[in-house]
């Protein structure tokens, strides 16, 4: 499991630095004109523009593709690790009445990570039982202890696409057990509410 979350960070890294870079190439075709990925670099007689640097845009529009296409084979790593993560979490975590057992032995109440803020009519997330307000502890093998960031939880929902997922939510002080199933409805998405991360009051 711990080889599996370095795994899991390194492709974050890796992640975070191909943003990074697609952000500062962006950043020059800004500075020329906001001139995009699509804009013409000649002018209307066919000569090359004037107004900006055509080497510098030409290059920076062939890098951003190039980066684009490592982002997408990044992100599908990312998913297929995330996904090995959370599998090898539901074979082996035991939980019971919504405590956690350790492996020290003691107990762990699971902590809230997301707030449900928005719950739209008629959505999966209605016909679950969500409510807004709600604080989520755990998402079918998402919690406290193994959240990154939203990503994990629209990679769950993506595995999961009209499979049953176990939510763990407080509302006013009580827990509640929810089945959450994802799946095609009239509105967006997959599941038709919207989370938050979590803040302690």
């Amino acid at each position: 499991m711990e080889e599996l979350q370095s795994e899991y960070e390194d492709l974050c890294k890796q992640k975070d630095t191909i943003e990074e870079k697609i952000a500062n190439l962006t950043e020059i075709l800004n500075c020329n004109g906001n001139v995009g990925m699509d804009e013409p670099l000649v002018d209307g007689d066919g000569y090359p523009r004037s107004d900006i640097d055509v080497y510098s845009v030409r290059h920076s529009r062939h890098q951003i593709i190039c980066l684009q296409n490592d982002h997408k084979g990044v992100m599908k790593d990312l998913e297929a690790k995330l996904y090995q993560i959370h599998d090898c979490a539901r074979k082996t975590q035991t939980v019971s009445s919504g405590v956690s057992t350790c492996t020290s032995g003691q107990t762990v109440k699971p902590q809230p990570f997301l707030t449900v803020n928005q719950v739209m009519t008629a959505s999966p997330a209605a016909h679950a039982g969500l409510q807004t307000g709600d604080l989520i502890k755990e998402f079918g093998s998402v919690n406290s202890s193994n959240f990154k960031n939203l990503q994990d939880i629209a990679l769950v929902v993506q595995h999961s696409k009209d499979k049953v997922v176990k939510l763990l939510i407080e509302r006013e002080g009580q827990d509640y057990r929810l089945e959450l199933t994802p799946r095609v409805w009239s509105g967006r998405g997959l599941l038709g509410c919207n989370v938050v991360e979590y803040k302690k009051p």
